[in-house]
């Protein structure tokens, strides 16, 4: 079989073998000498030229006779894989009838972690368009700036998070195909019903854009990463394949969102590439998911170290042994987190670092193979190395920029950007590593402005406009300040305008302000009053000169 590559994807366009009608998402790909370079050096990672990811995952477990076991557990259903397929085709249905979509319409979709969500994400990329998943607590004006870039088509939401859905200033054509969902009233189970039972998967390129995840970038102006069907399996053969070593009998619970990537793959589509069972809850604290994990007999778990961190003092309070592996990533997994959490459970952490560019997790150890402060090695089908400033590999022991290639890579949506994350064929994570002598890599650091805290990417000067909309903020600046707790939390520099002194009420006001603006996990944990921010003759912000106050 003929190797994909980046060529090989750019050709595919001139030959028409794209089933997308509409050609937003192939004409806004970056140019293919743009992109990184594309490996596939394993043999489950050589796909067919057609191939619809969903149809994918679905013969697999149904062929391997997974139809009467349970897909996904929720908090008050679950339902099998014949039941799920089910939904899913009901749902593509609704999509391409009464909605009138085509292949290559885009799909907003909200919801927290559920059956129904995983359903609506998978019926939209079955019926040939593309996802662009939401996290459920992005405030309308982040809502209205993704909806905008993605030239959104289409709306499915769920009912409690409509108010925030409702803001957004939509195009009147979008609005009318926007449903809600798990309402009493719910629009998209009313005209589910009317829907037949199956549907045939449309039959789409491996290379057809199937999702496009918006992650923020340094400047604060998501950027929309751009996956083709061939990727959504790609990252199922890769990592859980590899290094979890995934099957039927597991059961797979956590906190990722499923907009995030890495919950759409570690709490949707790895459980569903073995047949085994995924449990999707909403709004998990550490003692609920140490609950959760007791009472559906998890064996996988993904969250951050947050999470791993407050579970570990609370986990003799049940009956966790069940649990065999256990996924940290999203932030650094500090040392200290990762042997709390094996004296309270006798679990080695699996630390993993992922990327939305990329998808999902390319560095990795388990068992025998974890080193202790080291995230690990690259996982197989993935090549890493530490780049000079020159773009120059160098050798252990030099702290560096992480490169990164695989069966999967950087493709922004119609984004500049797109320069600075590929060079020479390598994706630039953004991260400062070190690698040893034996190949392992070490976290040392972020390359760019970027916050990480509990597991969420936060964009410093995001957080900056928000605070600069309140009338008492006359400049200001924010940073990451290292915390036991969070790995970083958000620290503002604020300077104030004539009239307003600084004050602990103040504090609590721009705290509040911020959480109405954008995504409360955004808001700056600890706030700092100064007569000036540091700046240089052009008038720079000097983040460094914050950080070491």
């Amino acid at each position: 079989m003929t190797r994909p590559t980046a060529s090989s994807a750019s050709a595919s366009v001139a030959n028409g073998d794209s089933a997308h009608t509409d050609r937003f998402a192939r004409e806004h790909l970056p140019p293919p000498e743009q992109w990184p370079e594309l490996r596939f050096d394993l043999p489950e990672l050589q796909y067919p030229p057609r191939l619809n990811c969903v149809a994918e995952l679905f013969d697999g477990a149904l062929a391997g006779g997974a139809g009467e076991r349970v897909a996904v557990r929720g908090e008050h259903l679950s339902w099998t894989y014949a039941q799920l397929l089910e939904q899913i085709d009901r749902i593509a249905h609704v999509l391409r009838g009464p909605l009138g979509l085509e292949a290559g319409n885009r799909v907003l979709l909200r919801g927290a972690n559920n059956p129904m969500m995983a359903a609506c994400v998978l019926a939209v990329l079955k019926a040939g368009c593309i996802a662009v998943p939401t996290m459920p607590l992005l405030r309308a004006r982040e809502l209205g700036a993704i909806a905008g870039k993605a030239e959104i088509n289409a709306v499915l939401c769920a009912d409690g998070l409509r108010a925030e859905m409702e803001a957004v200033d939509l195009p009147a054509a979008v609005r009318a195909k926007t449903l809600w969902f798990g309402g009493a009233d719910g629009t998209l189970e009313a005209l589910m019903a009317q829907q037949p039972a199956s549907f045939d998967a449309v039959d789409t390129a491996a290379d057809d854009v199937c999702l496009i995840s918006f992650t923020s970038g340094t400047t604060g102006i998501p950027k929309g990463t751009m996956h083709f069907h061939r990727d959504v399996m790609a990252i199922c053969d890769c990592f859980p394949r590899s290094v979890l070593a995934s099957q039927r009998s597991d059961v797979f619970i956590g906190t990722p969102p499923l907009a995030f990537t890495f919950g759409l793959g570690g709490l949707l589509l790895f459980p569903l590439r073995v047949g085994a069972t995924a449990v999707l809850l909403e709004k998990l604290t550490p003692e609920t998911l140490l609950k959760a994990i007791e009472q559906y007999r998890a064996t996988v778990c993904f969250t951050a170290p947050t999470f791993y961190r407050q579970m570990a003092p609370l986990a003799d309070k049940y009956d966790i042994g069940s649990l065999l592996k256990t996924v940290s990533a999203g932030e650094a997994l500090p040392l200290a987190t990762r042997e709390s959490w094996r004296q309270a459970t006798g679990l080695a952490m699996i630390d993993g670092i992922g990327a939305t560019e990329l998808l999902h997790i390319f560095i990795s150890a388990a068992g025998e193979q974890i080193r202790p402060g080291a995230t690990g090695k690259p996982v197989p089908g993935y090549q890493a190395c530490i780049l000079d400033y020159d773009g120059n590999p160098v050798g252990p022991g030099v702290i560096g920029r992480l490169a990164v290639k695989g069966p999967t890579g950087c493709r922004y949506l119609a984004d500049e950007r797109q320069r600075d994350y590929v060079l020479n064929g390598w994706n630039l994570t953004g991260d400062a590593y070190e690698m040893d002598a034996d190949g392992y890599f070490y976290y040392r650091s972020r390359t760019d402005d970027m916050i990480i805290s509990a597991g969420y990417n936060i964009a410093g000067p995001e957080v900056e406009d928000a605070l600069l909309r309140h009338p008492a903020v006359a400049e200001c600046g924010v940073i990451g300040r290292a915390d036991e707790e969070r790995g970083q939390i958000v620290e503002a520099h604020v300077v104030l305008k004539p009239g307003h002194e600084a004050s602990p009420e103040l504090t609590a006001q721009l705290q509040e302000f911020v959480k109405g603006q954008i995504a409360p996990y955004k808001y700056p944990r600890a706030i700092r009053y100064l007569t000036a921010l540091p700046r240089t003759e052009t008038g720079k912000l000097q983040r460094f000169k914050l950080r070491t106050e």
